[in-house]
């Protein structure tokens, strides 16, 4: 994908944030992210065949979007893709990717105007003692960032980075010695077992904060609160770029809020650090 499309489909994408989708709903949108530039010119019983749905389900997609119908939905994309800006002088593929990410950047930095929904998710996961953090195979480092920061000021935080029978074992443990809540990090291409350990999670009473790459993810129509943010897609691996920093953002938020005096509990740590000379700088 281009610039200049990366650009388009962002901008389609933009149609789908906040929305709680049925996974048919989320196929259609799919597919009209996937196909931004042209789908803008289709008809429902194109959009249809694209997804792989029926064309009632079409309608009834742009109509949970708030539109009348379908053609409402059509004339919002085709002034969306006629919007958008012209590609700039070629780039290599390196180029592209990091100017990919650039956009999805500048996206959640527009997102986040109104941080209602990072606030909320923070109410959530300071008061969980302990809190469990999912984060697997790609997700897994950055699970493991976040839970490295957040342990200096927020005590109990369990990193749940490995899959297999011991996962929901631990997310029990977690539950029974009083969790409240649990942060999930679930990236493409979405493991069974992380959204499998969502849904136990909100089974067993648990509210659930999701950072995953866009609203219409598997794991979003189980969560609380969705925090977006896209995923690069240029080179041989994802870039996730836009993840982690949302949940920088998300770890911010949760300090702003918290009862406990964070800046203390930062000197201690600091003064600990000095003292046993873990640092070289």
């Amino acid at each position: 994908m281009n610039d200049g499309a990366v650009r388009t489909a962002g901008r389609v994408l933009d149609l789908f944030q906040g929305a709680r989708l049925t996974p048919t709903q989320r196929r259609i949108a799919h597919s009209l992210v996937e196909h931004a530039a042209k789908a803008a010119y289709l008809s429902a019983a194109e959009v249809a065949d694209l997804a792989g749905v029926s064309q009632p389900s079409v309608t009834r997609f742009a109509m949970a979007l708030g539109y009348s119908g379908y053609p409402a939905l059509r004339r919002e994309l085709r002034d969306l893709t006629a919007d958008a800006p012209a590609e700039p002088a070629a780039r290599n593929a390196m180029q592209r990717a990091v100017q990919a990410e650039t956009e999805h950047l500048r996206r959640l930095e527009e997102q986040l105007h109104d941080p209602e929904d990072v606030r909320r998710a923070a109410a959530l996961l300071i008061g969980s003692r302990p809190l469990p953090v999912l984060g697997l195979r790609a997700a897994a480092p950055l699970a493991a960032y976040f839970g490295y920061f957040a342990a200096k000021v927020f005590p109990g935080v369990r990193v749940l980075d490995g899959g297999g029978t011991s996962l929901l074992d631990r997310l029990d443990q977690a539950r029974a010695d009083g969790a409240g809540a649990m942060l999930a990090i679930v990236l493409p291409r979405y493991p069974r077992e992380s959204v499998e350990a969502v849904r136990e999670a909100r089974a067993a009473g648990l509210s659930v904060v999701a950072i995953t790459d866009s609203a219409v993810s598997p794991v979003a129509e189980h969560a609380d609160v969705v925090l977006p943010a896209a995923v690069g897609t240029q080179l041989v691996f994802d870039l996730h770029t836009g993840p982690m920093a949302m949940a920088m953002v998300l770890l911010q938020a949760m300090c702003d809020a918290a009862p406990e005096p964070v800046q203390q509990r930062l000197e201690e740590f600091e003064a600990t650090a000095a003292r046993r000379h873990i640092f070289l700088a």
